[in-house]
């Protein structure tokens, strides 16, 4: 990794936490100051999580005038080190620091779900680690077979379907349901139409990414990816959606592949 690699990636780490840090820090001041129910700020701050990366990667890689190419292994080194940065910026919402940085307690604000307490950063933690970890071999493979624009089914899917499951339920959700949870035995709601979202979501995005598979992949496609990642939604545990319906979903992508 040359100086000037090392200076593009540190540059793209600080805008990058800054707007996580400047969406949170507003959603949490939506929590405290005008009674926003955090199941909303927790969503806003979700597709933060999951877009500002790639709009970001895209934004500043059309401006490289070097093309932005990089190798396997960059990429890799690049997402490994994303990521042990994006943990190092949850710990900032440790208690004993968000207790003494009113702004951090602000932002905390916006994700902590009082059923989700005490297991709140706990949970976000460990789901943000596992849905990394589940993502980099996959765009890895991806990447090996020139089949980028696949990563976007998952994450769309995840995104819209999942990060709109719960404010549906919670606004339209009439037909509950129960789901575990790590580190507790205590069991949390879900809705059918919550669930729903996802189901139509994939849908949508299978319709949209037509072309990128050949007539019998799409075929198959459209007819299990829906089913199975409202399955992986409805059952994987409570606050840890995220890695269950990529899993799901990369598992299903790559054998569609094959066919």
């Amino acid at each position: 990794m040359t100086i000037k690699v090392l200076l593009d990636f540190t540059i793209t780490q600080v805008i990058k936490f800054t707007l996580y840090f400047a969406i949170w820090h507003l959603s949490g001041l939506l929590v405290t100051k005008k009674g926003v129910k955090v199941n909303y700020t927790r969503k806003i701050n979700h597709f933060s999580l999951l877009f500002i990366p790639f709009i970001l990667d895209f934004i500043l890689k059309g401006t490289n005038t070097s093309g932005g190419n990089e190798s396997l292994e960059e990429s890799i080194l690049y997402s490994a080190l994303g990521l042990g940065l994006g943990l190092l910026y949850l710990l900032l919402f440790l208690k004993p620091i968000r207790s003494r940085i009113k702004m951090l307690g602000v932002a905390f604000q916006s994700i902590d779900r009082p059923e989700d307490r005490p297991h709140t950063l706990l949970w976000i933690t460990t789901q943000s680690a596992a849905s990394f970890l589940v993502m980099i071999p996959f765009t890895t493979y991806l990447m090996m077979i020139d089949r980028m624009e696949l990563v976007f089914i998952v994450m769309l899917i995840n995104g819209f379907g999942d990060g709109l499951a719960e404010p549906i339920g919670i606004r339209f959700g009439k037909h509950k349901y129960k789901t575990y949870a790590l580190f507790t035995k205590k069991k949390y709601k879900r809705s059918l139409e919550g669930s729903a979202c996802v189901f139509i979501v994939s849908i949508i995005v299978i319709l949209v990414h037509f072309a990128s598979f050949s007539s019998i992949q799409f075929i198959v496609a459209v007819i299990t990816i829906p089913i199975l990642m409202t399955l992986a939604e409805a059952f994987a545990p409570h606050s840890w959606d995220n890695p269950f319906l990529a899993g799901v979903g990369e598992i299903l992508i790559v054998l569609i592949l094959l066919v």
